[in-house]
């Protein structure tokens, strides 16, 4: 017989805490994200320049065409800021010119919104998934570029339109640099590894850091000597509050070029003003084709150069002395070999960051005498490198001889001796840990600087120290002490003397019992004879 039982339904487990809703999306969606960020970066861009043009056409008293015309205008001028050339169709004889001088002031907010772009996209958000570095590029470059291939194709039936040769090589050129430097910053703005390719690109960035801060200094001096003719120029193009109003801005955007043609004018090669014409410390050669414009009254006038224009060579000096200063004090503990390298690796450096520059500041006005207008891009670069070649490495390698002066003193005896057993075992430690034994002993200098062996250099602390004379040998040890009697107690003279047992009889004689004899079978004491 069995018996069933029904047994009562177990209540239901708890649910676990409800957590937050979280689209999380593949590879696929980081991508499309990264795609749609670069395409958002565009058009905020191109945003914030239609609207400074939109103003300027409101606030002309005479405007040439309506709201569509400064579109285009603005269309236009958005891709001059990415180092496109335009082509101006309207000019007084008919015949199209070029336009290919892009303020470098105007490259900042579209360069600038490219960089965080792809900065946002390598950030962590909320746990989803990234892209990797190339892919983010990518798809931030992808989404940019076709936003302007839409603006180029607007461009191009208004009166600026853009060069199609020049916008393809451009454009997607500096839309790559700026995604580049995002995505280096995402990173954490990692160097390389060897550490003398890291100081060559700190050194190489400071020096052209240098030239640029001393270009704007020479092109300030110039505006100020002849503010007069700066002030005629500027009243000369533009009566209205307006016109002067966008004559300022465009002034302002291209104060950074200025920076750039002074830094190529102090290095020797200078800036070409039209064809044949070019303006050196040495004098201004050539017949020049200047346009009124105000920053352009401030050039040499023809003629050989005085003295004011030759000072101009000590901007190049005084960056490769800068490169050479932070190579040599970077090289302290480095051999003079790989001082002078990395003094190279900067120059380099230094050279190529001027190169690019120079030829994103220059390009052509017009057709004809202004179709070269600017610095050339490949004498400039080899103008900052050699000067930071030639100044650089002797700087370099100066500044690293009289950083490691105090490291060849010999170390006193006691100090050399305590140090010898720490330094002849570092063969087997990291660089830096055997750098600090190096200088406890003095270190050499390197043989291929002096000719010698490295072991004619080194302190009396690695010779073996003199044998110490013979000693008397050292007493034997003297046996313990026996253990001392506990210390009798102290009784006062008053207290009676106390009781003690009288001591029991015992036989004298050699009838007495020895108490420890014991039987010859080992079974107690031995009996005592009968007498």
């Amino acid at each position: 017989m069995t018996h069933v039982t029904e047994h009562p339904p177990l209540p239901p487990a708890p649910l676990p805490p409800a957590e937050p809703l979280v689209l999380r999306g593949g590879r696929s969606t980081a991508l499309v994200t990264a795609v749609v960020r670069g395409g958002v970066a565009a058009v905020l861009g191109l945003g914030g320049l239609a609207v400074l043009v939109t103003a300027a056409w409101i606030g002309s008293p005479y405007p040439d065409s309506g709201p569509g015309g400064a579109l285009h205008t603005a269309a236009g001028l958005w891709l001059l800021a990415h180092g496109a050339d335009l082509v101006r169709t309207e000019t007084l004889s008919g015949v199209p010119a070029p336009l290919g001088l892009s303020p470098l002031l105007l490259m900042v907010l579209p360069g600038w919104l490219a960089h965080r772009a792809a900065r946002d996209t390598l950030e962590a958000d909320d746990g989803r998934p990234m892209p990797s570095t190339g892919a983010a590029v990518t798809a931030v470059c992808s989404g940019y570029l076709l936003v302007a291939a839409c603006v180029a194709a607007y461009a191009a039936r208004g009166p600026l339109p853009a060069d199609p040769i020049s916008t393809a090589v451009w454009l997607p050129a500096v839309v790559a640099a700026a995604a580049g430097l995002g995505v280096w910053t995402a990173n954490g703005r990692p160097l390389p590894r060897r550490e003398q390719a890291a100081v060559g690109l700190r050194a190489g960035g400071l020096a052209a850091v240098t030239l640029l801060g001393g270009g704007a200094i020479l092109a300030g001096v110039a505006l100020s000597r002849n503010a007069a003719e700066v002030q005629t120029s500027f009243t000369g193009l533009a009566g209205e509050w307006s016109g002067r109003s966008g004559l300022l801005l465009l002034t302002l955007a291209l104060l950074p070029n200025t920076a750039v043609w002074g830094a190529a004018y102090g290095l020797g090669p200078g800036f070409a003003l039209g064809t044949g014409a070019v303006a050196t410390p040495l004098g201004l050669t050539g017949d020049a084709a200047v346009p009124a414009f105000p920053l352009l009254a401030a050039l040499p006038a023809e003629g050989p150069g005085a003295w004011p224009h030759r000072a101009a060579a000590a901007v190049p000096l005084v960056a490769a002395l800068v490169l050479g200063w932070w190579a040599g004090r970077s090289a302290r503990l480095w051999t003079g070999r790989e001082a002078a390298l990395t003094a190279l690796v900067a120059a380099g450096v230094c050279g190529v960051a001027l190169a690019v520059l120079a030829a994103a500041a220059g390009g052509p006005l017009g057709s004809g005498r202004l179709s070269a207008f600017g610095p050339v891009w490949w004498r400039t670069g080899a103008a900052a490198a050699l000067w930071s070649a030639v100044v650089g490495v002797p700087t370099a390698l100066t500044v690293r001889a009289w950083a490691r002066r105090g490291l060849h003193r010999p170390a006193p005896a006691s100090q050399a001796a305590g140090s010898v057993g720490a330094v002849t075992g570092a063969e087997g430690l990291p660089a830096a840990d055997r750098q600090e034994a190096d200088l406890l002993v003095g270190a050499p200098e390197d043989e291929d600087d002096c000719g010698f062996d490295a072991y004619d250099f080194l302190t009396t602390g690695w010779e073996p120290a003199p044998a110490l004379p013979p000693t008397a040998p050292l007493p034997p040890p003297l046996p313990p002490f026996p253990p001392t009697a506990p210390p009798r107690p102290v009784t006062p003279p008053d207290a009676p003397a106390p009781a003690t047992r009288p001591k029991p009889e015992q036989p004298e004689g050699p009838e007495r019992e020895r108490p420890g004899r014991e039987g010859p079978d080992g079974e107690g004491p031995e009996p005592k004879p009968e007498p």
